[in-house]
């Protein structure tokens, strides 16, 4: 463990989260707008659902932890939103189970301290075409389309209404790209870094309107080591330093 010790933002989930430290991804991002203000913990886990995801919350998220995350970022739900496969194998998971799982699965988070912050994801859109065009011998039949993914978006929205929890809608986010099918997976189902940028924005959106104490949005929490030193650079006056603990000048998008 390296100090001093930061406030940490974990990002639980399948493989969106598990890959959102790739190829310009949206974790990637987000570590980079919390540089100086809090650590971005990755707990990603390709092919998961709900249901598996229920099994290890006492490992993932220990109660007796004497520190506890300030906030979690959860996302299942593209797995789980799968047409059932013939032979009860597979990942996909009864909407009704669905909603339960993530139920579980707020409801501990939220236990862990009076200050973890939660926040759902809903289920995604794909590119049907690219999916279809993806299908290979490795993988037996599968089913995945919108009209499923719509089915476990809205069930995860209103269950975040139901127990208190933000929850940001990427069915209906994603889709407000114009070129969405294109633009924002690699695959078919799994985020570019557009479609990262889109999850990001509506991210910040979501900590930048809660009404929490502390807040969580990055220009509202205290920058580490961020006093002024004789040891800045010194500036044009020759006689004062520059501060440059918050500098954001290397982004390319100005993150509100």
């Amino acid at each position: 463990m390296v100090g001093p010790k930061r406030p940490q933002i974990v990002l639980f989930g399948s493989s969106i989260v598990q890959l959102s430290f790739s190829n310009g991804g949206w974790g990637s991002i987000l570590a980079d707008v919390y540089s100086r203000t809090a650590d971005i913990v990755l707990r990603g886990y390709y092919g998961w659902n709900s249901s598996r995801a229920v099994q290890v919350l006492d490992q993932v998220f220990p109660q007796d932890e004497t520190t506890q995350p300030s906030l979690v970022i959860v996302y299942f739900g593209g797995n789980d939103s799968m047409g059932p496969h013939s032979s009860g194998l597979g990942p996909h998971v009864a909407l009704t189970e669905y909603v339960e799982n993530m139920r579980k699965i707020a409801t501990h988070i939220k236990s862990l301290s009076k200050k973890t912050r939660v926040i759902l994801l809903s289920c995604p859109p794909v590119n049907e075409d690219k999916v279809r065009e993806n299908t290979s011998n490795f993988f037996s039949e599968m089913v995945r389309n919108n009209e499923l993914c719509k089915t476990y978006s809205d069930a995860c929205i209103e269950l975040g209404k139901e127990v208190g929890v933000k929850c940001v809608d990427l069915f209906n986010a994603l889709q407000s790209h114009k070129d969405w099918e294109n633009a924002c997976f690699t695959d078919g189902v799994h985020l570019s870094e557009e479609g990262s940028k889109i999850v990001v924005e509506e991210i910040l959106k979501v900590l930048k309107e809660a009404e929490w104490e502390p807040k969580l949005h990055w220009t509202s929490m205290e920058t580490e080591f961020g006093e002024n030193s004789p040891y800045d650079l010194v500036a044009y006056d020759g006689k004062t330093t520059i501060n440059p603990s918050k500098w954001t000048y290397h982004r390319e998008i100005k993150w509100d």
